[in-house]
């Protein structure tokens, strides 16, 4: 397959599973609930989370596409869809469902899996890894605001 159609078919994929993400997470951000949590004085301001993911997944993609065409087995497409069901699940089990320790958990799953790709691509991939990193930088971040809400709420 094309670089060209395996780019568009993990931007279709990625940017389906924010839109999924956004529409399990609910009004949640916006709950009294959310508001009223002691958030990690670090938190970004709301519209960085849009600008982020956004940007994340557009370099995600170009990443995953490169590594299916160079590595087109299943061991690629099984990490892609773990990474994929535990990112799109953290939205209803932190703000749909409240559930902070098992968001957290998920958190932690879900970073753990895309160090994973790094760490097992990285001879492979060489410099095309660079694209991966902001994922796994944000999700870094993402997992001390998670805990943080979690030891101190």
């Amino acid at each position: 397959m094309k670089l060209l159609s395996l780019l568009i078919i993990f931007l279709v994929i990625n940017f389906g599973g924010l839109a999924l993400g956004n529409w399990f997470m609910g009004n949640g951000p916006q709950t009294q609930w959310y508001l009223s949590l002691n958030k990690a004085p670090w938190t970004p301001p709301g519209w960085v989370f849009g600008v982020a993911w956004f940007s994340i997944m557009v370099c995600f993609s170009i990443y995953m596409a490169y590594l299916y065409k160079l590595i087109p087995e299943y061991q690629v497409i099984l990490l892609f869809g773990i990474q994929f069901m535990l990112n799109v699940s953290w939205n209803y089990v932190f703000f749909n469902k409240q559930y902070i320790a098992l968001g957290f958990i998920v958190i932690l799953l879900l970073t753990l899996v895309i160090a994973l790709l790094l760490y097992l691509y990285a001879k492979p991939l060489k410099s095309i890894n660079l694209l991966i990193l902001p994922y796994l930088l944000w999700l870094i971040i993402a997992s001390t605001l998670n805990g943080y809400i979690l030891f101190n709420n």
